[in-house]
């Protein structure tokens, strides 16, 4: 029995409305892609692994700094995953700025009550 659904002659049949030029663009595209998360992700490992609480930097600041680089990485993973990056910018805000605000939301919950358990009254130490 011979299946219908495999191109014998042509195994690229199917994306052959593709050019080379696009297909490099695309590569090139998805290299970028690759570099932006990998760089925001060691920068996030380097502060980690070096800067400790009694540096120059106080132990808030480097936290506040992973949870925006983190936000950072995923709008950037909606935008270029989801194609929004594609879109108008209106449209852009629209649908990132409930998901911010959700993330904001619940961080503000857990701090607030992260501090509340604790029995501090401050949120910056």
């Amino acid at each position: 029995m011979e299946r219908d659904d495999l191109i014998v002659n042509d195994s690229y049949a199917l994306n052959s409305h593709h050019s080379e030029e696009e297909g490099a663009v695309i590569r090139k595209n998805v290299w970028k892609v690759t570099a932006i998360l990998t760089l925001l992700t060691t920068v996030e490992v380097i502060m980690g692994v070096y800067f400790k609480r009694s540096e120059t930097f106080t132990w808030s600041m480097i936290k506040w700094t992973f949870v925006i680089l983190t936000m950072v990485k995923a709008a950037y993973i909606v935008l270029v995953f989801m194609h929004l990056g594609d879109e108008r910018p209106n449209l852009k805000k629209v649908v990132l700025a409930p998901y911010m605000l959700f993330i904001s939301y619940l961080l503000f919950i857990a701090i607030t009550e992260g501090f509340a358990h604790l029995g501090n009254s401050t949120l910056f130490q």
